[in-house]
């Protein structure tokens, strides 16, 4: 069973890379089924204060898997926020990971940069596999397009 079919139920499920699944937030089930397909990272993109059925950091370390919180607001999109999300991603490439937020939405902007500066993506591809990830607002895809363009190499 893949990732992806462990959280077939988790709203706006993708796969972008093979070892990376995105989705909007996760039940305690679906983490356990994410955990059983091979997941051992969770990035979670949702901020500590909003309102959850569970807690989800203590649920992800008693499954054993690592839990790393980089809440993304609407006020916090600035480059620290994305510094912060690229590097927990960064560190986890390769690794089995889920990464989620409510509804994805914030997945896919944040994922733009990343799929432009580590994955060599043209700025209309990572757009299209960001929206394929969630990514439904502007701003959010102007944040990480922004981000990558002025962190590509010049030439």
């Amino acid at each position: 069973m893949t990732m992806h079919d462990a959280l077939r139920d988790a709203p706006n499920i993708g796969s972008p890379l093979p070892w990376l699944a995105t989705a909007g937030q996760p039940t305690a089930e679906n983490l356990q089924a994410a955990r059983d397909a091979g997941a051992e990272v969770v990035i979670d993109l949702r901020d500590p204060m909003e309102p959850r059925q569970f807690d989800e950091a203590a649920k992800v370390r008693e499954l054993g898997m690592t839990y790393i919180n980089t809440p993304v607001n609407p006020g916090s999109l600035d480059d620290a926020t994305m510094d912060s999300v690229l590097t927990a991603i960064r560190e986890n490439a390769e690794r089995q990971v889920l990464l989620h937020c409510a509804s994805a939405n914030r997945v896919g902007g944040a994922l733009i940069p990343y799929f432009i500066l580590d994955r060599g993506m043209d700025e209309q591809a990572a757009i299209d596999a960001a929206m394929a990830a969630g990514l439904r607002n502007a701003g959010l895809m102007e944040w990480g397009v922004d981000y990558a363009r002025r962190k590509q190499a010049p030439g």
